[in-house]
């Protein structure tokens, strides 16, 4: 089963674990293998905006070779590309202005694209304002959309589902101070019938928990489990608990 099949078929929200290369030491990653082995963990998404040292390729291998999750690539740019991966999140920044996350990546991704056999899944890829500037955002020289906004996130992601987009991710980034509201996750859901995934600012597992009773389809977390690693632990057992 694919990884979009697996999300579309889940009977629940499902639980992703960002992991960013520049931050995968050995002894953390023994931790989140640990937990996926032990079923808490429904997807490893790998990448980040910027990357000054990580190995992706190596850090891929280390999941795959330990653990069955399926290994998602969520590429910030197109060196990030890595055919080893299970799946790739082909994103378009549709919540920006700027053409080269829109479109102009994506051309001179999809000839390597091409060549590759795992799973591409084109993602509309929407930044919500979370409280402080991001590294996303400071990377795609694109504004945020307004987390006080829900119908303008949801107009957003019903234009990237009329597009063709098979995916929605709505992500306030990495570090945010504030998560996206239910309000916005609400009608985003009420306008679409794609899968969503939300990320960005989870730090709870009230806060994961209220995101899937709005419909998330997928929560990511990765800076609230580097900062407080238990936190993996009780988001698995909160969603499950749904």
């Amino acid at each position: 089963m694919g990884v979009l099949e697996k999300i579309v078929s889940a009977d629940r929200t499902c639980f992703a674990v960002l992991v960013d290369p520049d931050k995968a030491q050995p002894s953390r990653l023994e931790g989140l293998v640990a937990a996926a082995n032990s079923g808490m963990v429904d997807f490893f998404f790998v990448g980040g905006s910027h990357i000054s040292g990580g190995d992706i390729s190596r850090t891929i291998a280390y999941l795959k070779e330990r653990t069955t999750v399926p290994v998602v690539l969520f590429p910030g740019c197109v060196l990030q590309l890595d055919p080893s991966a299970h799946a790739m999140l082909f994103l378009s920044l549709i919540s920006g202005r700027n053409p080269e996350y829109l479109i102009g990546q994506q051309v001179i991704a999809a000839p390597y694209l091409r060549t590759f056999s795992q799973e591409i899944i084109p993602t509309g890829y929407m930044l919500i304002d979370g409280g402080r500037m991001t590294t996303a955002t400071y990377m795609s020289s694109s504004l945020p959309l307004p987390a006080d906004k829900p119908q303008l996130a949801a107009s957003t992601a019903l234009a990237g589902e009329m597009l063709g987009m098979k995916l929605i991710y709505a992500d306030a980034g990495s570090g945010a101070q504030t998560c996206i509201s239910p309000e916005m996750i609400r009608a985003i859901k009420e306008f679409t019938q794609i899968p969503l995934v939300v990320g960005g600012g989870i730090n709870s597992k009230e806060k994961a928990r209220e995101m899937a009773r709005q419909g998330a389809d997928v929560i990511v977390v990765g800076n609230g489990i580097e900062d407080r690693p238990q936190l993996l632990r009780e988001i698995a057992e909160s969603l499950k608990d749904q």
